[in-house]
């Protein structure tokens, strides 16, 4: 599932492509990837431009100029692609659409949805996520103080989208590798500088990986050099029976709340 470094690449390339272009068609192949009759859907969307690009979490919102929010959860599965119909991948397209010769496909929708909202009702449907681990307010104090009392495995506490927001199963093995804190370990017995530490490799591990475009396997469209590069960059996540690339024990793999988690058992005590 795309987490928030993939959702940010997505933004920022989206932008460039699609800002402030009209929408010259809309095609629903999947009525229940959009929370509306397709006819009612078309006729908010069609002609509409995309007046800017936004994302919360793993969420992407598609601002519209006649103020409605288009809201993108991929999902499990779930993809873009933005294209012509000649270079577009073979493959079932939930919704489309399309900006003159070219459209961005959405593909794989089978559990993401592609919804649309008013303003108000855009903030509703995203008032219980937590804090954005990037944004500039978000502090170290601002982290101690929400983990003061927290209870449960730091890798729980990670992906619990209520207490952060954009952080899934992979991102949180790789910042766990990074702070050198065990998976399985409770958030009361951390110490304060674990803590710090913890913090520190949120930032900096979400950062890298917005740097290298994410770990999305498909470029999002033709010539796409950038989306995907942080493939190549994980130190733990599917690397069991890997060496750890900073103590050279074997890396484990082993479920915690059946999310299968990868760790190494030396470094991360």
């Amino acid at each position: 599932m795309p987490e928030l470094p993939e959702m940010e690449n997505y933004k920022k390339l989206l932008v460039e492509k699609i800002k402030d272009n009209p929408i010259t068609a809309v095609e629903v192949n999947r009525e229940k990837s959009i929370n509306t009759s397709v006819d009612s859907f078309r006729s908010k969307v069609g002609g509409s431009k995309i007046e800017d690009i936004s994302r919360r979490a793993k969420y992407l919102l598609f601002h519209l100029d006649n103020g409605e929010i288009l809201l993108l959860h991929l999902m499990l599965g779930g993809w873009m692609y933005y294209g012509t119909d000649e270079d577009k991948p073979d493959r079932t397209i939930q919704v489309k659409l399309s900006f003159g010769e070219k459209s961005l496909y959405f593909i794989g929708l089978r559990l993401g949805y592609l919804n649309i909202y008013s303003e108000k009702e855009i903030g509703y449907e995203l008032q219980d996520l937590g804090p954005e681990p990037l944004d500039i307010n978000f502090s170290l104090d601002r982290f101690l103080e929400i983990t003061s009392s927290k209870r449960g495995k730091v890798k729980n506490t990670l992906v619990d989208q209520h207490f952060l927001s954009g952080i899934g199963n992979r991102y949180s093995d790789e910042v766990c590798w990074h702070a050198q804190i065990n998976p399985n370990k409770q958030m009361n017995d951390l110490e304060i500088i674990e803590k710090t530490q913890l913090y520190q490799s949120i930032r900096h591990v979400l950062a890298e990986a917005i740097q290298y475009g994410g770990y999305m396997g498909t470029p999002l469209f033709k010539g796409d050099k950038s989306t995907g590069g942080f493939l190549n960059y994980f130190k733990v996540y599917n690397r069991e029976g890997e060496s750890c690339q900073r103590c050279g024990a074997i890396l484990l793999r082993q479920e915690v709340s059946s999310r299968k988690t990868f760790y190494c058992p030396n470094c991360q005590k």
